[in-house]
């Protein structure tokens, strides 16, 4: 039970403590050894002029203890419990009372930032598989050695010197740098390269290696909750996925804008979707041919042949990525553009 609850009407200082039980795991979700899991503790909650402070003690010994800072996320929460994300890791909160465990919460709600505009429109486990895929530098890799690619963006920032010379320039989604050294290479006074994913590290070491730390800042973290200290004049980025809008990079690149001077400049600025129905006999076939496994009548003594149409049917509506002979047209193109 709340064995204590302070506050007054006229002040935001309070105290309140809890007897709870706690476990406690680190950011790469493993248990902290120092913590028995499941350990009975006194929660202390205590707000004052630094903010909201947790402390988790035991035998008059503090088990673990941190600040709720507007990183703090609440992942989830029930009559009993409550899981927070904070900076230190994960801690699963586990309250004999649920009177105890509606009133954190509710300090919680006071006290917890709210919830970022990437985190309200990106599943966790969407965005974790995301930044995972593009940690890896096989991935950044193929992404450079795509040479129109890296040749185009690289021309459009040289060729446009002007615009760079002594500007200070973000680079939305970074991954290895190699836009920010572009913009570098231009003349930039100053380029900010934010990257939510691990690959940020590496993109440090490159700007270490190539003595840049005075021009390049590597920002780990999402666009979304990072901030930068001042307003840029150029924002570059490569928002473009499959169909232009694959992965929803063009959202985070036009929330960047928040950082734009009102007479800044995007790189790039304007998108086109093209589309037009086809013909491609081969394809078809391809696709087609996938579903004969469905036509087995004794796939280890089971008739798999009644499911031969929805299979053919799941085929024809996955959506094939590849490049293709503009001859198999059937229409001219129509444009869409994202400006």
């Amino acid at each position: 039970m709340s064995r204590e609850m302070e506050v007054t009407e006229n002040s935001t200082d309070f105290s309140s403590s809890y007897d709870v039980q706690l476990s406690l795991f680190d950011p790469a979700g493993q248990p902290v050894a120092s913590v028995q899991q499941g350990k009975a503790v006194h929660l202390q909650v205590e707000r004052g002029n630094g903010g909201l402070r947790l402390s988790f003690t035991s035998g008059g010994q503090t088990v673990a203890a941190g600040r709720v800072v507007p990183s703090t996320k609440r992942l989830a929460s029930g009559d009993f419990l409550h899981i927070l994300h904070l900076e230190a890791g994960t801690a699963v909160v586990r309250f004999a009372d649920a009177v105890d465990c509606s009133q954190f919460a509710t300090i919680l709600k006071r006290n917890v930032a709210k919830t970022s505009v990437f985190d309200e429109r990106t599943e966790e486990a969407s965005a974790k598989q995301y930044f995972q895929f593009y940690g890896y530098l096989c991935q950044q890799q193929n992404m450079m050695q795509d040479f129109t690619r890296t040749s185009t963006y690289q021309a459009a920032i040289l060729q446009n010197g002007s615009d760079f010379a002594g500007k200070v320039v973000l680079d939305v989604g970074a991954g290895s740098g190699i836009l920010s050294f572009f913009a570098a290479q231009a003349g930039a006074r100053k380029v900010y390269a934010i990257e939510a994913s691990s690959v940020a590290q590496h993109a440090k070491a490159l700007v270490e290696a190539n003595r840049m730390s005075n021009v390049i800042e590597v920002i780990h973290g999402q666009i979304e909750e990072v901030h930068i200290p001042e307003e840029v004049d150029i924002i570059i980025s490569e928002p473009m996925g499959y169909m232009l809008f694959n992965e929803r990079m063009l959202e985070t690149f036009l929330h960047a804008k928040k950082w734009l001077k009102p007479t800044g400049r995007m790189f790039p600025s304007q998108g086109d979707l093209y589309c037009s129905p086809f013909m491609d006999d081969m394809l078809s076939m391809e696709q087609f041919n996938k579903a004969n496994f469905w036509c087995m009548t004794s796939f280890h003594g089971v008739d798999l042949s009644s499911l031969r149409g929805a299979a053919a049917e799941e085929y024809a509506r996955q959506p094939v990525v590849d490049t293709f002979d503009p001859r198999i047209l059937l229409a001219r193109p129509n444009r869409y553009t994202v400006d």
